[in-house]
């Protein structure tokens, strides 16, 4: 609101005050854009003979593109965390703001139409039940309306069937397997899909296996292409 915008802040990094949550210097320090391979946000300079990484050469994630703003490493793996376990949903709007500075997604937001889909990467009600919240829903909600997209938010169209291990947890060899039919489309809701384009919105990517579960389970139901938004990247 207007009058939130005039209460003086303080940079979540740094804590200068007053001034923007994330103020300039930060934000050339740590939220530069970096080159990054088109499938899968690793770090990557593309060229002519090689657009995207070599793992994706030789083996693509099935999302038609991937986005993330930042690595996750200083300061993002702890203010995420204070995002993700201690309710920090203040932070929403830095976040979205970040991915909005990110090469790409506004133009990809802005190719939306209102019969397209804007999605969080859902939650088991375990975890829902001890967080309390979905990060990913608040991160989904202030990019909607801080990019003004057309496309619908939607909450409960993409369903999360069991609790899985965290992802972060486990040996990226196992990733995959623990996560693989653990995503479904709302059945009575599958015509929702059907035909339109997706994007999901997370605020973590480790490996991608959450992401391309979900994005499997979307284009079985008839999802004519998905898209994934995360804040942040874990280097290789």
């Amino acid at each position: 609101s207007r009058l939130r915008s005039l209460i003086p802040s303080q940079c979540v990094v740094c804590r200068s005050w007053p001034g923007p949550l994330l103020c300039p210097d930060c934000s050339h320090r740590f939220a530069n854009a970096r080159p990054r391979c088109p499938r899968c946000a690793l770090a990557w300079s593309a060229t002519a003979d090689m657009p995207t990484c070599p793992q994706c050469q030789g083996q693509a994630l099935p999302m038609q593109a991937c986005f993330a703003a930042v690595d996750y490493g200083y300061p993002w793996a702890e203010l995420l965390g204070d995002y993700k376990f201690r309710q920090g949903t203040g932070l929403s709007a830095l976040l979205a703001q970040l991915l909005l500075q990110t090469p790409g997604i506004g133009a990809s937001l802005a190719q939306l139409g209102p019969q397209d889909l804007l999605l969080p990467l859902p939650l088991s009600q375990q975890r829902l039940g001890e967080r309390g919240f979905n990060q990913a829903w608040e991160l989904a909600r202030a990019l909607h309306r801080a990019s003004g997209c057309s496309a619908r938010l939607s909450a409960g169209l993409l369903l999360r069937l069991r609790h899985t291990q965290a992802q972060s947890e486990l040996p990226r060899n196992e990733r995959l397997s623990n996560v693989r039919g653990a995503f479904l489309v709302e059945p009575v809701r599958s015509l929702e899909v059907r035909g339109r384009q997706v994007v999901l919105v997370d605020d973590v990517m480790t490996s991608g296996a959450s992401l391309s579960a979900a994005t499997l389970a979307l284009l079985e139901a008839g999802a004519c292409g998905v898209q994934a938004m995360v804040v942040a990247r874990t280097p290789p």
